[in-house]
């Protein structure tokens, strides 16, 4: 038991520490896209300078990083989009089938998304073109696309799993630590809650 305990106790350590990775790469990349495209626009506007030369592909880089990394963080955080007309409406029983069927499909979805990323990105390597002014190897980019597609269906099974455990007896989960708002929200609505 005090193994089992232990093993637990690492494996949440490094899930928070990989948290916080994905938590710092993506404000990162949305910090970067910010600084590029400001700076681009003054460096062009005010100094008519073209010091930037190479902001477009430090822009586009960042933003395939933070939509690919972002994929698996929206996940673990229940964040992701999605159209719940029909499961709103839904009893508690039928809602926790559909979130444990739409969890499932949709990490078995990410991990064939991730191989054939995995294919695209042994492509762009096997081409060695590089970029037009920063003359990195395309390949670079490319990287993030199978990991956030890999690291994505890891979060969706993880979403799978948590609604088979004893804490989610009364409960449904739409990420790891993301209760379901069905079951969180106070269905009755009191005066003070209304706005004049």
């Amino acid at each position: 038991m005090i193994v089992i305990e232990w093993i637990k106790k690492i494996f949440q350590f490094i899930d928070n520490m990989f948290m916080k990775l994905e938590e710092f790469i993506l404000s990162f990349a949305i910090i970067l896209i910010s600084i590029m495209i400001v700076g681009n626009v003054i460096a062009r506007e005010v100094f008519s300078s073209g010091a930037f030369f190479f902001a477009y592909e430090v822009s586009k880089f960042a933003i395939v990083i933070a939509t690919f990394m972002g994929i698996g963080y929206a996940a673990r955080k229940g964040r992701h989009i999605s159209m719940s007309a029909f499961y709103d409406f839904a009893s508690f029983k039928i809602r926790k089938v559909m979130m444990i069927a739409i969890n499932f499909i949709t990490a078995i979805v990410m991990f064939m998304l991730a191989y054939f990323t995995y294919s695209l990105l042994m492509f762009e390597y096997s081409t060695g073109a590089i970029t037009t002014a920063l003359e990195l190897p395309r390949y670079w980019m490319a990287i993030f696309l199978p990991l956030g597609f890999f690291l994505a269906g890891i979060q969706f099974l993880r979403n799978t799993i948590i609604n088979f455990t004893a804490k989610a007896k009364d409960k449904v989960y739409l990420g790891i630590d993301a209760v379901d708002y069905n079951d969180t929200k106070d269905k009755d609505v009191k005066l003070e809650d209304l706005s004049v």
